[in-house]
C-alpha cells in the first residue's frame, strides 16, 4: 500500500458540490409546495361544490314535495349572507284546451348561488313535476 508523500488523502464533498445539492434541493422543495398549494385549492373547490349541490337537491326536493307551491312564479330566498336562491315555476307542457283541475307537466328551475369573494357562483337544477291547473284564475 504506498501514498504519495505530502499528500493527504481527500474524503468527503467540496464546497461547490454542497452549494449545488442545496440549490437543487430548494428548487425541488418549492415545486413539490407549489403543488402543495394548487392541491389544496382545488381540494377545497371540491368541497364546495360538493356542499353547493347537496343544499340545491334539498332545496328542490323541499319545493317539489310542497302541496303550496304555485303553479306559476318565481320564489326566493337566501341560505344565508352569502348564498340564496332562486326558483322560477311555469307549465312545461299542457294539452290544448286545459280546463281547470287537470292535470298538467310543471317546471321548475333552481338556482343556488353563492359569493367566493367578489365572484359570484351559480349552481342550477330543473325538475318536473305533476301539478294541477288553477280551478280559479291567478
Amino acid at each position: 500500500m504506498s501514498l504519495a508523500l505530502g499528500k493527504p488523502a481527500q474524503s468527503g464533498f467540496t464546497l461547490l458540490e454542497i452549494l449545488v445539492a442545496t440549490t437543487l434541493m430548494g428548487i425541488a422543495v418549492v415545486g413539490l409546495l407549489s403543488s402543495l398549494s394548487t392541491s389544496m385549492r382545488s381540494a377545497t373547490h371540491v368541497t364546495t361544490a360538493d356542499r353547493v349541490s347537496q343544499v340545491a337537491r334539498n332545496k328542490m326536493e323541499e319545493l317539489l314535495a310542497d302541496p303550496g307551491l304555485p303553479f306559476q312564479g318565481e320564489l326566493n330566498g337566501p341560505f344565508d349572507d352569502a348564498s340564496g336562491w332562486t326558483a322560477q315555476i311555469a307549465p312545461f307542457e299542457a294539452p290544448p284546451r286545459v280546463q281547470p283541475g287537470m292535470a298538467i307537466l310543471q317546471r321548475i328551475d333552481l338556482v343556488v348561488w353563492w359569493n367566493t369573494g367578489a365572484t359570484r357562483r351559480e349552481y342550477p337544477l330543473e325538475a318536473f313535476r305533476i301539478a294541477e291547473t288553477p280551478r280559479t284564475p291567478q
